[in-house]
């Protein structure tokens, strides 16, 4: 993939950088909020070289896979500082932002706020799995001052959780974020928490007490509420005095009004939250685990998934376990993994082999849009695997009441996130459940994919069952329309002497390797050359009629004898317009010079492109 091309052309698919507010990544996917969603077209961005695929909800969803990264920064060098800046400004000072929905509005604000807190949560969760299972076989002493340390490395995350939280919310609401962090690190001040302890009173009201360490809604409600204060006090305030003094008005109406309403609203709705969830979880068991995992490729697809994270979060931060969206998260990841392994296996498809391979490792380790995109919903069956197997995992996961420790994507890599040391058989089952959910969906994919079931399919097939039997397919060397040899304007080419074949009037100067081969000769004058096919087919390419006359202007060859060369490769440029000024046509000949094998067109008239197919050799018994 060229990054920044493909960079370039989605930031025009999207209607210009003057058109992208917000811009962010995932593991796989580039996440952009539009001013204008009508500005952007859909259809050109599928057609993206790289792009895996396209959703819009609330956002832009750009699927690109393992180069997401690469990708984005590129995305980011074109766009600057613009999205930034635009946010900041009034709504009346550039062009006005398209209306949404409130539930699209408050989903835009989870994913804002969610999405960028996983990579922290993941790696203090993952770090502290491990450090379980070192101390469960014996290589450190969990009593010991350095495996404490390490532990509290890991748990500095979810500790830390609602300045984290501040951090995104002021991010998104365009606030200053320092001040933001300031009014939630005062709910957290070692001495506030000494107070509230104390039954603490302000204005003659009790604070509630409360522990506002890794609580999520409370920081929320925090940081929205100080958003309104500075956004009303800068309108009052003089500009002389606006850098403290609308700060310490903010910071001193916010934090009072936290402790007493905001903080023990949040910290009651985030118990509330995960109550439900436990509830659900408690009354339906594995039926509910088996049903989310079933129905999990869709909202991965549709990028819904996210809105499972604030509940993964707040069930973690607040229970320390989670026992209903990682393990249904699980099966799905794992079954995506054999299923794409089993594709790979089965599949005579030269393309999707490699795709599913590589996908069917992301799946392994945990990132599953790969496989989603370059596999699943392209192939039915494949899908039918998925979820069959999925729903077989999650089942599993929820009648052995599987519950995860750390908030990460899981896979082969992060299975350590399972190791609970108050239930050694926890990582057990987790190994189980991968197991099961990787077996059922090889053997699903195994016994349901067919080539047959999708176009490429068939084609690869097709190219394989001839190279058995010693034919090959050419395709078109250049963009054009094309002709018979019999309306080529030279009686040599045109009355069959040369070779069978078929002529093509070019609409580009670019001429590629129709097959793979070995160049035999390159014409003095780079307007003709010959390539011997690996089935021993001899090929003629003749750009123009008597072009030989012009001694080699206008030709440039980027081969030479000798040379091995495969299907798509480039040739020879040549400069149409130079030719027609010299006198002569441009018309490009391609035509078999040895008569033991037989010409068979794969069209006869119309259009074609350097991917199309021009006719099949056949070599004659």
């Amino acid at each position: 993939m060229d990054y920044k091309q493909t960079a370039k052309e989605i930031v025009t698919a999207l209607g210009g950088k003057d058109n992208i507010s917000l811009l962010n990544h995932c593991s796989t996917r580039l996440r952009i909020t539009l001013k204008n969603d009508n500005k952007a077209d859909s259809a050109a961005l599928e057609k993206i070289d790289g792009v895996l695929g396209v959703r819009k909800n609330v956002q832009y969803q750009i699927i690109i896979g393992n180069d997401v990264v690469e990708v984005y920064q590129e995305v980011n060098d074109i766009v600057g500082n613009i999205a930034n800046e635009d946010e900041q400004d009034e709504v009346g000072q550039n062009e006005s932002r398209q209306k949404r929905s409130i539930g699209s509005t408050i989903l835009d604000f989870i994913i804002a706020v969610f999405q960028p807190l996983v990579p922290a949560i993941a790696g203090g969760g993952v770090l502290k799995s491990i450090l379980l299972l070192l101390a469960a076989v014996g290589v450190m002493d969990d009593g010991s001052t350095t495996y404490q340390i390490l532990d509290n490395v890991g748990t500095a995350p979810l500790y830390f959780l609602p300045i984290l939280v501040a951090v995104t919310s002021a991010n998104k609401l365009k606030v200053n974020p320092l001040v933001a962090i300031s009014a939630v690190g005062a709910l957290l001040l070692p001495t506030m928490n000494e107070l509230i302890a104390g039954n603490a009173i302000f204005l003659s009201i009790n604070v509630q007490e409360i522990d506002y360490s890794s609580q999520v809604f409370p920081a929320i409600l925090t940081v929205l509420f100080y958003a309104q204060m500075e956004k009303g006090f800068n309108k009052i305030t003089p500009k002389s005095i606006r850098v403290f003094f609308v700060p310490m008005m903010s910071l001193l109406l916010t934090v009072p009004i936290s402790l007493l309403i905001l903080g023990p609203l949040g910290y009651n709705f985030g118990t509330l939250f995960s109550s439900a969830i436990i509830w659900l979880y408690s009354h339906f068991g594995w039926v509910a685990t088996g049903v989310l995992a079933g129905i999990l490729p869709f909202m991965v697809v549709t990028g819904m998934h996210k809105a499972m994270i604030p509940y993964a979060v707040s069930s973690m931060s607040s229970l320390g376990r989670e026992s209903l969206y990682m393990p249904a998260s699980l099966a799905h990841n794992i079954a995506e993994s054999g299923a794409c392994f089993a594709v790979a296996l089965k599949t005579k498809d030269k393309r999707l082999r490699p795709t599913a391979i590589s996908a069917g490792v992301s799946a392994l380790f945990g990132i599953t849009e790969p496989a989603l995109y370059g596999v699943t919903i392209l192939h039915k069956k494949v899908l039918y695997s998925v979820i069959l197997a999925s729903i077989i995992g999650g089942s599993f996961s929820g009648l052995m009441m599987l519950e995860a420790f750390a908030v990460v994507g899981p896979g082969l890599a992060s299975i350590t996130m399972f190791i609970d040391p108050q239930n050694s058989m926890n990582i057990i089952w987790a190994f189980a459940a991968l197991g099961i959910s990787f077996v059922a969906a090889f053997i699903a994919a195994i016994i349901l994919y067919k080539d047959e079931a999708t176009k490429e399919g068939k084609s690869e097939i097709a190219k394989e069952e001839m190279a058995k039997n010693k034919d090959v397919i050419l395709e078109s060397p250049v963009k054009g329309e094309v002709l018979p040899l019999t309306r080529v304007n030279d009686d040599v080419f045109s009355s069959g002497l040369v070779g069978d074949g078929l002529a093509i009037e070019p609409t580009e100067g670019q001429l590629t390797a129709p097959i793979a081969g070995e160049v035999t000769m390159v014409f003095e004058t780079n307007h003709a050359l010959g390539i011997k096919t690996d089935n021993g087919a001899e090929l003629l390419l003749h750009i123009g009629v008597d072009t030989v006359k012009m001694d080699g202007k206008g030709f440039h060859s980027y081969v030479q004898q000798g040379d091995r060369v495969e299907q798509g490769q480039q040739l020879i440029t040549f400069d149409i317009d130079q030719i027609k000024r010299s006198g002569f046509e441009a018309t490009v000949i391609c035509v078999i010079t040895n008569n033991n094998f037989e010409v068979i067109p794969s069209i006869d008239q119309g259009n074609v492109s350097f991917e199309d197919q021009l006719f099949t050799v056949s070599q004659l018994a």
